[in-house]
């Protein structure tokens, strides 16, 4: 049983559970060491991964030069002149510590992932099997340095959070290893500061009050903690008295959805790849069956005989049949490249499952799918023939000008960011842009168009940004034969300033006129000349 309360009956108090060994694995600086590998980095070089806009987690070499978590990055690079930046990716920090995992889980039962990184297993087991804490622990540290986790840090205490804390205060350089004997994890938290509980708000009313290590914080009541802090810092105050009531659970083992392709000699054409590569996608369709999942996204790597990795993550507007995979292999070789050769042979392909979903979630209705299907079936066959970038599906982002606002992404994929950041970019404010309602077509090519006065003088803007005459007739080049047609309504013009601070920044004015047939046209004065950006009918 683990650390928690017993209830004994009606009115009696709670007694605490006797609490359970745990042995923690650390791997410092876990998400800097998964992105360098990832990107080709060297770990050792001063390196800061970003979330947000600060500093997610640095490397040992990055806080010499007094980069910290939570700086934000001009600060950080101006601490650190030489520092390497990178968008922190929690995909990825997951996907790389999945191996370590299962060889940890081929070692010993009951794995419990407290986070990329850091591993909680019960004690009891490995000690008797191994022969003793100490050397159950060197045992699994080694494992997980064999499997791409090097500097492992190994805690055990009488709970999870004391261990944790064990692996994390090392004294000494050569010591791996930290055991708080069994009833003293009390006494081993008390000098901490409250920083290691990750709550600075309660961190600073505490120390307001004179309290300032887990010791203090522990002497308090637990109902004065619940009265004054609530569920939350209760759960607080039982961490930093030794008293964690969380359970050292084993994960549920997730299917294995991945499978390699191996080719010896590699190959040197993306045709010859892609139907090497049928057979691992059959499997990979059979394993999805197995499980009663779809993949919706997948990720491919393709690793050429140089050792170069060049990866992708796809993603499908249903779900991916082994058909869909093996051309989502071919577009990512043929990306950038001949169609008919490649620049280095292809040595090995690896291929994974990002994202699944239930296959109950995609069983088609009792009388079919409807018009959705066949759509999805036609557009799939399309793009099958003329590439992944050969079917695109429009969205409105963010902007100032209308084709600024029009993004073009592939069927299946998501905008670079996702909908959400698409969104977010759609709602800031951008000064300069146009009122709605938006126009019905934006130009592929702005149209020169002729826009008169009454007495037939072109109709210009002076340096007031204000019209040199009432818009009369407009005339848009090869449209209707070249004819003029009447301008019935007209607003405008709006000043538009792009990148005033260049020196080949520009001054441009938009103006929306309606002809005599009902068309309404978005048109800008560029370059001392009229030019038709949109049309809505």
């Amino acid at each position: 049983m683990t650390g928690g309360t017993v209830a004994l009956g009606a009115g009696s108090p709670p007694v605490e559970a006797p609490p359970t060994r745990t042995m923690v694995l650390w791997c410092p600086d876990w998400p800097v060491l998964a992105a360098a590998v990832a990107s080709g980095a060297d770990p050792e070089r001063p390196i800061a991964l970003v979330a947000k806009g600060l500093v997610y987690a640095c490397s040992a070499a990055a806080r010499h030069e007094g980069v910290l978590r939570g700086l934000r990055i001009r600060e950080a690079q101006a601490r650190c002149t030489t520092l390497v930046v990178q968008q922190y990716d929690e995909a990825l920090d997951h996907r790389a510590f999945e191996p370590v995992i299962r060889a940890v889980e081929g070692a010993v039962p009951g794995v419990h992932v407290l986070r990329p990184g850091t591993l909680a297993i019960r004690s009891r087991g490995p000690a008797r099997y191994y022969g003793g804490e100490h050397p159950a622990a060197l045992t699994l540290a080694g494992i997980v340095a064999d499997h791409g986790a090097p500097g492992v840090r190994v805690g055990i205490a009488d709970t999870p959070f004391a261990a944790e804390q064990a692996a994390r205060a090392r004294t000494r350089d050569v010591e791996r290893v930290r055991i708080v004997p069994e009833g003293a994890s009390a006494d081993f938290l008390a000098p901490l500061p409250l920083s290691v509980l990750g709550r600075d708000d309660l961190a600073m009313v505490l120390g307001r009050l004179g309290i300032t290590t887990l010791g203090a914080f522990a002497q308090l009541t637990d109902e004065q903690v619940r009265d004054r802090f609530g569920p939350e810092g209760a759960f607080l105050h039982r961490l930093a008295g030794g008293r964690d009531p969380r359970a050292v659970t084993a994960r549920d083992v997730p299917p294995d959805l991945t499978v390699d392709a191996a080719f010896e000699p590699p190959l040197d054409r993306a045709d010859q790849v892609a139907f090497a590569f049928r057979r691992s996608a059959d499997t990979f369709a059979e394993r999805l069956r197995a499980a009663e999942l779809v993949a919706t996204t997948i990720r491919i790597e393709i690793t050429d005989d140089r050792g170069v990795c060049l990866d992708r993550t796809w993603a499908h507007p249903r779900w991916f049949d082994p058909a869909d995979v093996v051309d989502r292999v071919r577009w990512q070789l043929q990306g950038g490249t001949d169609p008919t050769g490649l620049e280095a042979p292809v040595a090995h392909v690896r291929l994974e499952a990002e994202a699944v979903d239930a296959v109950t979630n995609h069983e088609r209705g009792l009388w079919g799918s409807g018009p959705d299907e066949r759509v999805h079936h036609g557009l799939a066959r399309i793009q099958g023939m003329v590439g992944h970038d050969g079917v695109v599906t429009a969205r409105i982002a963010g902007g100032r000008t209308l084709a600024e606002r029009t993004l073009f992404v592939p069927w299946g994929d998501t905008p670079a960011g996702g909908e959400r950041a698409v969104a977010v970019a759609r709602a800031r404010p951008w000064p300069g842009r146009l009122p709605g309602p938006a126009p019905a077509t934006v130009l592929d090519r702005p149209r020169p168009v002729d826009v008169v006065a009454a007495d037939g003088t072109p109709v210009d803007v002076d340096g007031r940004s204000i019209l040199t005459g009432e818009p009369d007739r407009f005339r848009a080049e090869g449209d209707r034969g070249g004819r003029f047609s009447a301008v019935t309504a007209w607003a405008g013009p709006w000043p538009l300033v792009v990148r005033w601070w260049e020196a080949g920044g520009r001054r441009l004015h938009r103006m929306q006129l309606v002809d005599a047939e009902g068309r309404a046209w978005t048109v800008v004065l560029a370059d001392g000349r009229w030019w038709a950006e949109a049309v809505a009918t």
